[in-house]
């Protein structure tokens, strides 16, 4: 089996309302829908994104213009694309859209390497456990009045969810534990609860926030501070008994390595697209390992699942509901709250091509 073609096609997801996060408003997401065709049919799927469509045009040149790397490749060689990639791209680097684009196609290497053994990506790799552990994130907003957070955390219980995660900004700190304490009363104390931050306070401030959320037993307090100060992310991570949780925003295995070893947070957050792709994620995952570090997702959690599954120190899967659309399902809960690994070959949900006709940019 050969691959033909590199094919893309953006699409625009609107997020209607829209989120007020503590960085900026988010409207839409934008996304590259990345296709490998095969001599043989099989057609493997990624997808990349961009906030509110800003520069989508040049991620969607960036994957294109790594066709080269992937034009008459047998997909069973998929780990030569990264190998040459990285002479590829060294004289752009290594971070931002230039491993952003290498995601895509690497999902989409995966996706046709499951679909051509018959086997969803998770038991390609060896799968750990068949369930992950997964937590509500598309929702419980700063935009949203304390009597809506109840609601909606209330809902994602009646939902299935068994955890959460809510916000906070960097103003006025009695204000933001009035409203972590409100949900923490709608859902109980047996429901988990996470706290993010979004990178918007100091080290002192982080602190001083951690400490007057601790009596509301969080599972953890995701990015308190700038993603590049490793050094401040320490210092909270050492004040605190609630973990620290980040890695969100560093690129490739080597971002995850550097946060291990500054002792930066106590749960790493790799997402897969600013990784370089599954493969990546894999090798973040097993450096997590050695340093006896959980592991968990942010974003693209269709893809995200089944390399959970594959990883023994997997914690959470970050449930954002952005790219359902595309797909025309979701996500299957089980009864304990558990995401449920889908058994179809590749990522086991493909793209709908009635949706993808829908949202084409």
């Amino acid at each position: 089996m050969k691959i033909t073609a590199l094919r893309t096609i953006v699409v625009n997801l609107p997020i209607d309302p829209p989120i007020l996060s503590a960085i900026f408003a988010i409207r839409s997401t934008s996304c590259v829908l990345c296709y490998l065709e095969t001599d043989e049919g099989l057609v493997g799927e990624g997808l990349v994104h961009a906030i509110n469509g800003e520069r989508v045009g040049v991620l969607d040149a960036m994957v294109q213009s790594l066709a080269p790397l992937v034009l008459g490749l047998d997909p069973t060689l998929g780990g030569s694309v990264n190998a040459r990639a990285w002479k590829d791209l060294n004289f752009l680097g290594y971070e931002g859209v230039t491993i952003q684009a290498l995601a895509g196609i690497d999902m989409a290497l995966w996706d046709l390497r499951g679909q051509a053994a018959g086997l969803n990506v998770s038991r390609l790799i060896g799968a750990v456990r068949t369930s992950v552990p997964v937590y509500a994130s598309g929702g419980l907003w700063l935009s949203s009045s304390i009597e809506a957070l109840q609601r909606e955390a209330a809902d994602f219980v009646a939902r299935g969810f068994r955890a959460m995660k809510t916000r906070v900004g960097p103003n006025e700190p009695e204000k933001m534990v009035a409203r972590v304490r409100a949900v923490r009363e709608a859902i109980g104390p047996e429901i988990g609860l996470m706290v993010d931050a979004n990178q918007q306070l100091s080290v002192s401030a982080a602190i001083r926030l951690g400490r007057m959320l601790e009596p509301l037993n969080l599972t953890w307090f995701e990015e308190p501070v700038i993603c590049h100060d490793h050094s401040g992310e320490a210092a909270i991570t050492a004040a605190l008994d609630t973990p620290i949780a980040s890695g969100e925003t560093v690129h490739t295995h080597r971002g995850v390595l550097r946060m291990l070893q500054a002792k930066s947070a106590d749960i790493l957050m790799p997402d897969v697209q600013r990784m370089g792709g599954p493969t990546e994620f894999l090798k973040a995952g097993a450096l997590c390992e050695a340093f006896n570090t959980p592991i968990s997702s942010h974003l693209f959690p269709e893809i995200s699942l089944p390399l959970l599954a594959a990883l023994p120190n997997a914690y959470f899967l970050e449930h954002m509901p952005w790219f359902e659309p595309l797909y025309g399902q979701s996500i299957t809960l089980d009864s304990t709250g558990h995401a449920v690994v889908p058994e179809g070959p590749g990522w086991g949900l493909r793209f709908d091509p009635a949706a993808v006709r829908r949202y084409a940019a």
